[in-house]
């Protein structure tokens, strides 16, 4: 089951579909409506495929059976309300979680005995109801599983074939969360994507500073983050972006919410990650927290993304 057809979600439930795996999606809205009429529509650099995959409205509504897996792949800022949900109909499963961020883990593990925690480099969009686009190619992005917070089992192994039987890069690894704790220091830039947009001349600077700052608190708190060579080893020849009927992918994971209008945005789950650990450590964050500050008013307001300059960004720090 994914809960969560968005771009993750709803690549990965496409992948698998075509792959010959049973999916159940989780969606809503004019997204649901459109994948129960037409199917979901997975647009990549070799082309387009519709997959006719069931989709339900909540994970109530999904007809659960032993042994099945929940592909957590919904933004963190829905993932409190889908787990007490799913702690309701189905408590015994295994969920995954297929997400940015490091918080969903921890979250699914108060309510969950077996969580797998996933790490995901998945370049992919989704702006219209029934159609997710997938840029790398020829594999799709690399997911690597592991259990949570540390080790790989069974489950993590039969996960990780499943997802290289449908065109991912995925292997069970033991040490996944240091893996997704070194993204996490990638997507403190998502939201000064979403902001100024990475075209800004100012925008590198204050990724720059962000990330500065994650890595300062990773230090006081003594966190392991798989970064440098071993995240380049792991990507090179995987990721490799292309064009999807002629248009470049267009931006993160936090630009496409601003785009599509979400009201919110994910931010508190990545640079306010930071941010914790600094009030926590006494590591000062001061650009983080400008850049969550602004972000969260911008989602709140229904601003376009890229509308503000970066520059702003730097003063909390003269």
């Amino acid at each position: 089951m994914v809960i969560g057809a968005g771009a993750v979600g709803g690549t990965i439930g496409a992948r698998l579909h075509g792959a010959g795996r049973d999916v159940v999606l989780v969606a809503r809205g004019a997204h649901l409506d459109a994948i129960r009429s037409d199917g979901l529509r997975l647009d990549s650099p070799d082309g387009s495929t519709v997959h006719r995959i069931p989709a339900v409205g909540s994970v109530a509504a999904v007809p659960w059976a032993p042994g099945d897996v929940a592909v957590l792949a919904v933004k963190s800022q829905d993932t409190g309300p889908v787990l007490a949900e799913l702690t309701a109909v189905a408590p015994g499963v295994t969920v995954v979680c297929a997400q940015n961020g490091v918080a969903n883990e921890r979250a699914a593990a108060e309510r969950f005995d077996r969580v797998q925690a996933m790490l995901v480099i998945l370049p992919a969009e989704h702006y219209e109801p029934g159609v997710v686009i997938a840029s790398s190619a020829p594999l799709a992005g690399v997911l690597d599983v592991g259990t949570h917070p540390s080790g790989a089992d069974a489950t993590s192994a039969a996960i990780a074939a499943d997802l290289t039987a449908a065109g991912f890069a995925s292997r069970a690894d033991p040490a996944v969360m240091d893996a997704k704790y070194g993204k996490l220091l990638t997507n403190l830039g998502n939201a000064v994507d979403a902001i100024c947009g990475v075209a800004d001349p100012v925008a590198r600077r204050v990724i720059e500073a962000a990330t500065a700052e994650g890595e300062a608190c990773f230090a006081a708190a003594g966190i392991t983050a798989r970064t440098g060579d071993d995240d380049r080893v792991r990507r090179a020849g995987i990721i490799t972006e292309q064009p999807v009927a002629g248009q470049s992918r267009r931006g993160s994971s936090s630009w496409q919410s601003l785009s599509r209008g979400a009201g919110s945005i994910e931010a508190r789950y990545l640079n306010g990650e930071i941010i914790a650990l600094g009030s926590t450590y006494r590591v000062p964050t001061p650009v983080n927290a400008e850049v969550l500050r602004v972000a969260e008013e911008m989602a709140a307001a229904g601003e376009p993304p890229a509308s503000r300059p970066a520059a702003d960004l730097l003063t909390v720090v003269g």
